[in-house]
């Protein structure tokens, strides 16, 4: 996947990649939205590929990664030192955090959801427009985004995750046919 350079074009390849998206989830049928995956796990060697059960648990996944930048962007723009991953959560066992999100959305419906993840993209979005591009795009700018720039979060928890969500409901709608 390309990585955006400027706000602009994360701006773009965010929105971009959520229309795609969305374009997608709304062409399947209601029985293939709501059907379990059928994934060849034994090729599929990476966790989420066996996490996920249906598109409920991506957008699930994709609404948790929302919430996580929204809080982690917003509590220390204020000054209130957090990092991006909720205690006892870091870089090494973040899969499990994954996992209690997927778990957290068994009750929660598909429409529900979406409801809410479309709430939370326009909130993200309207976000990134209120920092500059040297806000977004200079690392270390702000001390709490470590040795990487703002921007970088931005784009692995909108267009990149976006991307990585379309593969798998592609994917999906493959198997779902066969």
């Amino acid at each position: 996947m390309v990585r955006a350079q400027s706000k602009d074009e994360l701006l773009a390849y965010s929105q971009n990649h959520w229309e795609k998206l969305w374009n997608l989830i709304d062409e399947l049928d209601e029985r293939t939205k709501n059907a379990h995956f059928k994934f060849n796990l034994a090729e599929k060697k990476e966790k989420h590929w066996a996490r996920d059960k249906n598109i409920r648990d991506v957008i699930a996944h994709l609404y948790e990664w929302h919430l996580l930048l929204l809080n982690f962007v917003e509590k220390n723009s204020k000054g209130e030192r957090i990092s991006f991953l909720p205690h006892p959560y870091n870089w090494k066992n973040y899969g499990e955090m994954n996992d209690q999100f997927q778990i957290k959305h068994q009750n929660t419906s598909l429409t529900d959801l979406k409801k809410e993840i479309f709430q939370t993209h326009q909130r993200l979005m309207t976000l990134i427009k209120s920092f500059s591009n040297e806000e977004l795009y200079t690392k270390k700018y702000f001390n709490w985004t470590g040795t990487t720039s703002l921007g970088r979060y931005f784009q692995s928890s909108l267009s990149s995750h976006y991307d990585w969500a379309f593969k798998k409901i592609k994917e999906h709608k493959k198997t779902s046919i066969a």
